[in-house]
C-alpha cells in the first residue's frame, strides 16, 4: 500500500496526499480551526462508511440487488479519558432493494462487515509511532 503523506499547512490546515489525492483536513475551532476541511474523527467515519457503501454496492450489483438510492449512514459518539469513538453504528438504506428475504439481509451484513475499514477496527491491538528528523 501507498504512504499517505500529512502535511502541516500552518494555522492548524493539514493537508492528506495519497495517490495523486488530496483532502483538506482541519481541527475542531478549540482548537485553532476554522472550518476549513473535514476533522480527523471525521474522516475516520467517512472511511468506514465509504468502505461498507463500496463492498454492499459491489456484492449487491453482483448478484442484481436493486442499489438506486443507496446511503450508508454511520453514527457515532466521542468519549473522553483517553479521547475516541465509541457507540460506532452503521445503518446502509436501500430504498429501492428488495431485503426482506432473511438470506439476502444476513449476506448483504456480512459483506458490510467484512470491508477492510471496519475489520481494521475489530482487530486492530497497535500502532507503532516513531518521530524523527530529516
Amino acid at each position: 500500500m501507498p504512504t499517505i503523506t500529512t502535511e502541516y499547512k500552518g494555522d492548524m490546515l493539514f493537508e492528506s496526499k495519497v495517490d495523486g489525492h488530496s483532502i483538506t483536513i482541519d481541527v475542531p475551532e478549540g482548537m485553532g480551526g476554522k472550518d476549513r476541511g473535514i476533522m480527523p474523527p471525521q474522516l475516520f467515519i467517512v472511511s468506514l462508511g465509504s468502505c461498507v457503501a463500496a463492498f454492499v454496492a459491489k456484492y449487491a450489483e453482483g448478484h442484481g440487488i436493486n442499489t438506486k438510492g443507496m446511503t450508508v449512514d454511520v453514527d457515532f459518539e466521542k468519549a473522553e479519558h483517553p479521547t475516541r469513538l465509541t457507540n460506532i453504528k452503521v445503518k446502509v438504506k436501500m430504498p429501492e432493494a428488495d431485503c426482506s428475504e432473511a438470506c439476502r439481509r444476513e449476506a448483504l451484513l456480512k459483506v458490510a462487515e467484512h470491508c477492510p475499514v471496519h475489520e481494521t477496527i475489530e482487530t486492530l491491538n497497535q500502532v507503532d509511532f516513531d518521530i524523527v528528523s530529516e
